[in-house]
């Protein structure tokens, strides 16, 4: 299997708005929003996902583990299903319930119509994986104005958990990248973030300071009102 190159673009992160917005244009077609959701809430890369065997996602447990992938360190991290992503992979399972555990969660398919409520199974091969959902993908973003990459999903998964605070050591073990740089390159903080993060920290100013006409010195008079002294 061929992995695509990551790139070094700097990517974007889309607003809650942004995100609400592409769901809903992937909504009609049950292949992309399953993979869509995946990617916002567990930033995997589209070949993490593309590549998933149904032997790597415990349901139970609500837990995945990712299959052999480009970074070191990335390879075999278990990343915990929130509740979106585990109610689209329930949703997604409930169509193939002779499947195996060696074959693909999403698997190839000739016109067999995956993006539908019920596709022809008998056109479906699940001992390989998809090939691209690359068609579909480009509509969503384009019916609701955005210009992003796929990739992108992976970027706003990431600033999310950044933005809740979570730690280097667990943006790293569920991103599955091994060093600060890399982290730096994918989490993009927000402004509306950075901002409540000053604001945080601020204290209220001497209001008398910001008063128009008030000099540095506060007990200095203006010009206007000194007292001529006597002679």
């Amino acid at each position: 299997m061929r992995f695509e190159r990551e790139s070094d673009h700097v990517g974007q992160a889309l607003t809650p708005e942004q995100e609400t917005s592409l769901l809903g244009a992937c909504e009609s077609n049950m292949l992309l929003h399953t993979v869509v959701t995946l990617a916002l809430n567990t930033a995997l890369r589209k070949n993490e996902i593309r590549s998933l065997r149904w032997s790597q996602i415990d349901l139970f447990k609500r837990m995945l583990m990712v299959g052999k992938t480009k970074t070191e360190g990335g390879s075999g991290r278990l990343i915990p299903l929130n509740a979106p992503a585990y109610a689209a992979l329930v949703k997604w399972a409930s169509r193939f319930p002779e499947t195996q555990p060696a074959q693909y969660v999403f698997p190839r398919c000739e016109d067999a119509r995956l993006d539908c409520l019920k596709p022809d199974i008998s056109k479906v091969d699940a001992s390989r994986p998809i090939k691209s959902w690359r068609t579909a993908w480009r509509r969503a973003p384009k019916d609701v104005g955005l210009s992003i990459r796929f990739h992108d999903l992976r970027h706003t998964c990431i600033t999310k958990l950044a933005e809740g605070q979570a730690s280097e050591q667990t943006l790293m073990s569920i991103a599955g990248h091994v060093s600060r740089k890399m982290l730096e390159h994918y989490s993009h903080i927000r402004m509306e973030a950075k901002r409540a993060a000053l604001d945080a920290i601020a204290t209220l100013p001497q209001q008398a300071v910001f008063q128009a006409g008030v000099h540095q010195n506060v007990h200095q008079l203006p010009a206007s009102d000194s007292t001529t002294p006597a002679n």
